[in-house]
């Protein structure tokens, strides 16, 4: 969906054969999930082709995702607004599900210590280092180069919602149009990559109001950038922060 995804593992042994199966799949999503395609399973299932029920399993529980997602965020996400044309676009969501799935490849390949990043979706398992958490650097809205702010995670997801890089794509699922957001950014983390990168859509949606939203939900935690340049965190978040590091993967 043209973005880009990096694997840094630390594991002392690699079987070659799992790290292609997990980005094999991420090349399988891109084909069968892209609303830029025209023969994609979902650009198929928005034009008719395919039925709810003659429709991949795997299409219809992204589907079912994002519905519960549009009644949980209060119709800020609803995958169904999210085109001019009424198609549905789970692109809000989709990608974090399909890095979900890939960290399941890479779980049952026996790989323990690993940081995968697909276009600012970030998810880590273990340590990078004995006793060191994986810092992931939230980018500057401003500065492309710049960091906003550093968290150490381990077994955790990180995503971010933003318009800096693709312009007003993120539409209000209350209104059909693009969101009029008072925040420059959002960042979600927590247990699930499929989660944090919906809810930071639907936060993101809902400006300064959606950090209390996402700090409602046990397990998550959530940070927005102000127009003034300031953080807003909720305490998940804000227990996570460290000080900033050059080595960072970034998220955003």
């Amino acid at each position: 969906m043209g973005t880009v995804a990096s694997l840094d593992v630390r594991d002392d042994v690699v079987r070659p054969e799992v790290l292609e199966e997990a980005f094999a799949w991420l090349h399988e999503v891109d084909r069968r999930f892209s609303p830029y395609k025209e023969d994609s399973e979902v650009s198929r299932f928005g034009r008719g082709e395919l039925s709810t029920d003659d429709a991949s399993a795997e299409l219809r529980e992204v589907l079912r995702i994002c519905e519960d997602l549009r009644v949980q965020s209060g119709g800020a996400f609803d995958a169904t607004r999210w085109r001019p044309d009424g198609r549905p676009d789970p692109t809000g969501l989709v990608k974090g599900w399909a890095v979900e799935r890939a960290a399941l490849i890479l779980d049952d390949g026996d790989l323990r210590s690993w940081c995968l990043n697909v276009g600012g979706d970030v998810m880590t398992r273990g340590e990078p280092e004995p006793g060191e958490p994986w810092r992931v650097g939230i980018r500057h809205p401003d500065d492309p180069t710049g960091i906003a702010s550093v968290v150490g995670v381990r077994d955790l997801a990180v995503a971010t919602s933003a318009t800096y890089e693709r312009g007003d794509h993120i539409m209000d699922g209350r209104t059909g149009r693009a969101a009029e957001s008072d925040v420059r950014s959002m960042t979600v983390v927590g247990p699930s990559m499929t989660m944090a990168d919906g809810y930071a859509t639907a936060a993101y949606v809902m400006g300064r109001e959606g950090v209390a939203w996402v700090a409602r939900i046990p397990g998550y935690g959530a940070a927005a950038i102000t127009a003034e340049g300031r953080i807003l965190s909720s305490p998940v978040y804000h227990a996570l922060v460290l000080a900033p590091d050059a080595e960072v993967a970034r998220s955003g």
